[in-house]
């Protein structure tokens, strides 16, 4: 095994940690703002969702940080990525300009992150030999 593979994995999976706990940070701080962008989409039982979105990113990223249960977590995360995308970043729903392509580009990128999520989920965990 590369000398290489194991400080790899384990920046990917803080990085991956970190993009959960920051958003879930920020969702906490402007509780508000977050609702409102929320509703824009049609989003019903908020308050619920959103505190569930919250717990959801800061408790899964700090598992993905220390390596707690990282094949669950991912998934469970992956899961939400996906639900947030189709919701939130719904660009096949507008009409073309900044905002269709904002959200193309979150959905886009969100995809990229539910890969990085379901690498985990399959349990690839780099050995020493």
């Amino acid at each position: 095994m590369d000398s290489m593979t194991k400080p790899l994995y384990l920046s990917g999976r803080i990085l991956l940690g970190l993009y959960f706990i920051v958003p879930g940070m920020m969702k906490v701080l402007n509780f508000g703002g977050t609702a409102e962008y929320m509703a824009s989409h049609g989003m019903v039982f908020i308050p619920f969702f959103l505190t569930l979105t919250i717990i959801l990113q800061l408790a899964g990223g700090a598992c993905l940080v220390i390596g707690y249960r990282q094949q669950q977590v991912s998934f469970v995360l992956a899961g939400l990525v996906l639900v947030i995308s189709v919701v939130m970043h719904d660009f096949w729903t507008m009409e073309q300009g900044l905002q269709r392509a904002h959200e193309t580009q979150n959905f886009i990128k969100n995809m990229a992150i539910m890969a990085g999520l379901l690498v985990l989920a399959g349990g690839y965990i780099p050995q020493t030999r």
